[in-house]
């Protein structure tokens, strides 16, 4: 039977993991996974449900893919934004210390910053693409718009094209750093969390032996209804929640309650749908099926927890949305006023300076780290 629950989760795992990419196209503008993806997997059995909800493995190992990119593409940047940093003049002049007479020191902030731009960047500005696309402004386009005023602008400089102030390429990197393990944070939360439902989903057994009579029929446990009795062999999961008839059993709990050792239940106590009956065979008779079992209950809370941190990055991205609209906004009152002043070069300085502070990078942070605590 192990074989077929493995199979049988296997199977449903890529249709929970189909929805939960489609979800992701709506959710997620950034191109990342929501916590609301998971929302699809997480109700309990019904007449209409043959374990649909079952082990989503898949989606797991799809999380944790993102996880290990996002943490060796921070963990990249971070050794990378070491020298951006430490030569750029800009830095070096606000902590007094000099480069030298040496030309290449100068090239390297630059040649540095733009693999930090196109590679470090690169999910930020996918998202960035996204969110102009559906005309829905948010956090992404705000960090690729930062970036690539920055990058531009770093580069005007460096080439002696734009003023020496606008040598925005240690403000590049401590962006691109920031903003990374900002979304490494976001999405290690959400792969725990999709490891919780996965483990969850996973207790429940394919088929149960229900008795009809002198005999016993296979079912599926979405069949069962309260009053059945069913036969749950030794080493079986219990399919429902439900009250000992017949036997005693040590049942394995674990996962439901966290008791790390064996609970002995014997005639006339309950049981747990999803808990295992380690040395002996049992009659249960169910007492509560599909949203009512306690198992199906636990998936709830989990559920609430993944809406409230979806909820968390709906404001998040509000407010992104208004900010990008008010960086550009200031950002061209600022070029009118320095220019109506007499004082053109000045205004492409300020500027750009404003529409590179504009990202949020506390914003940046704040919100996976709520998401991590939520879920």
């Amino acid at each position: 039977m192990s074989q077929r629950n493995q199979h049988s989760a296997s199977e449903h795992s890529s249709e929970d993991h189909a929805r939960h990419d489609n979800s992701a196209s709506n959710e997620s503008p950034s191109g990342l996974l929501s916590p609301t993806q998971a929302d699809s997997g997480i109700h309990g059995h019904d007449e209409n449900q043959d374990h649909s909800s079952h082990a989503d493995h898949n989606s797991h190992q799809g999380h944790g893919d993102h996880v290990a990119r996002f943490r060796k593409l921070f963990w990249i940047m971070l050794v990378i934004a070491i020298p951006v940093v430490g030569f750029s003049s800009i830095f070096a002049s606000t902590l007094g210390y000099s480069l030298g007479d040496t030309g290449v020191a100068g090239w390297i902030s630059p040649t540095l910053g733009t693999v930090m731009y196109i590679f470090g960047g690169a999910p930020f500005l996918t998202g960035a693409l996204d969110e102009l696309r559906s005309k829905r402004p948010g956090m992404m386009l705000l960090i690729g718009l930062a970036i690539t005023v920055a990058f531009l602008a770093s580069w005007g400089a460096s080439l002696g094209l734009l003023d020496r102030a606008l040598d925005f390429w240690w403000e590049l990197a401590l962006l691109v750093v920031i903003m990374l393990l900002g979304h490494w944070i976001e999405m290690s939360s959400l792969a725990q969390t999709t490891s919780a439902l996965d483990s969850l989903a996973a207790l429940l057994p394919d088929e149960a032996e229900r008795v009809v009579g002198e005999q016993t029929e296979i079912v599926s446990p979405s069949a069962l209804v309260l009053g059945d009795v069913v036969v749950v062999r030794p080493g079986g999961s219990v399919p429902a929640d439900g009250k000992i008839l017949e036997g005693s059993a040590s049942m394995d709990e674990a996962l439901i309650t966290g008791e790390s050792r064996p609970v002995s239940r014997g005639q006339g106590d309950q049981v747990i749908a999803g808990t295992v009956a380690t040395d002996s065979g049992l009659r249960v008779e169910i007492t509560a099926v599909g949203d009512g079992t306690a198992l199906a209950g636990i998936r709830k809370l989990v559920a609430e927890a993944q809406s409230s941190s979806s909820r968390a990055q709906r404001i998040a991205d509000r407010a992104a949305g208004w900010l990008f609209w008010f960086a550009l906004t200031a950002a061209v009152l600022t070029a009118i006023a320095w220019t109506v002043l007499g004082m053109p070069d000045a205004a492409v300085v300020r500027t750009i300076t404003v529409l590179v502070i504009a990202c949020p990078h506390a914003l940046g942070l704040a919100i996976p780290l709520v998401v991590s605590i939520s879920t």
